[in-house]
């Protein structure tokens, strides 16, 4: 199944702004020692296993910097690889191959980390019914990108923005009992304004929750939860509404939180403290 890829404008704005930051253009070092005309080749090498994410980001480094440099990816994106696989390869001046190198490695080896990451926990539900979904707890610029890589690992999209689905949370609850309106009122006043617009609850108790399905929202987030208490939530839920999981979510419990029921498991980790993967870019000629 082909993988929806992050918009062409947000992967240009990304890749302008980190060329501008490390001033490739200006850099004194290739300026000074390799001759404009000087040409050859690089290889991605992966120094670790993992997900492949990212590589077309890469390929825009270099066009910004010279259109003549082609870009040739060997794994595709969401693709396993090896230790000493060679993921990629560019041709082309060797000022822009060098003057890239960075940037294009800060983009892979962040988007391939999370992809890798995103892949683990997706395997730790399979068989499940639960899906694993990013948060908004991304990189300040980077949030199309990073979301991509999630989807590279086989995680699923949550909410992109502020805009895109409501979210009733705990602040949102509190800000609402000042005013003296109910919860139920607060999603119909979204609905009003924002017809269309998804709706999600969060609850912290199970007290709570009967009050959330009262209001009829399509979600109810269940935060911070006792696996327990989330086993009792499916079956008061009974279908009345979907059920996210979250709160400090890890590969070892996110099992556990699968198999109560649960239709969806949020984690921010995939985003917020993904490693690096260890690639490198090697020149040849």
């Amino acid at each position: 199944m082909a993988i929806e890829p992050p918009p062409r404008e947000a992967v240009e704005a990304a890749v302008c702004l980190a060329l501008a930051e490390d001033r490739a253009a200006e850099d004194v070092t290739t300026l000074a020692v390799v001759d404009a005309s000087l040409r050859g080749r690089a290889r991605f090498v992966a120094k670790e296993a993992g997900i492949s994410a990212g590589f077309g980001v890469a390929a825009e480094c270099f066009r910004q910097l010279d259109g003549s440099v082609t870009f040739t990816q060997l794994v595709a994106e969401g693709a396993a690889f090896a230790p000493g696989d060679v993921l990629a390869e560019a041709a082309g001046p060797v000022r822009a191959l060098l003057q890239g190198e960075r940037v294009a490695l800060n983009f892979v080896q962040r988007m391939s980390g999370i992809a890798t990451v995103t892949r683990a926990f997706v395997e730790a539900v399979a068989g499940t019914r639960a899906v694993i979904l990013d948060t908004r707890k991304t990189t300040p610029g980077l949030r199309d990108l990073e979301k991509y890589a999630v989807r590279c690992g086989g995680g699923t999209n949550h909410r992109r923005d502020l805009a895109t689905m409501a979210m009733i949370k705990d602040n949102h609850r509190e800000a609402l009992a000042r005013e003296g309106i109910s919860l139920a009122d607060g999603v119909a006043a979204i609905r009003r304004r924002s017809p269309g617009v998804p709706v999600e609850v969060e609850v912290d108790t199970l007290d709570q929750l009967e009050a959330a399905l009262a209001a009829n929202p399509e979600w109810v987030l269940i935060d911070n939860m006792t696996v327990a208490d989330m086993a009792e939530a499916v079956r008061r839920t009974a279908g009345r509404a979907k059920l996210e999981a979250s709160g400090g979510v890890t590969l070892a419990t996110v099992r556990a939180i699968a198999e109560t029921g649960v239709d969806a498991i949020s984690v921010g980790a995939l985003t917020h403290s993904a490693p690096a993967l260890d690639l490198s870019m090697e020149l040849t000629f």
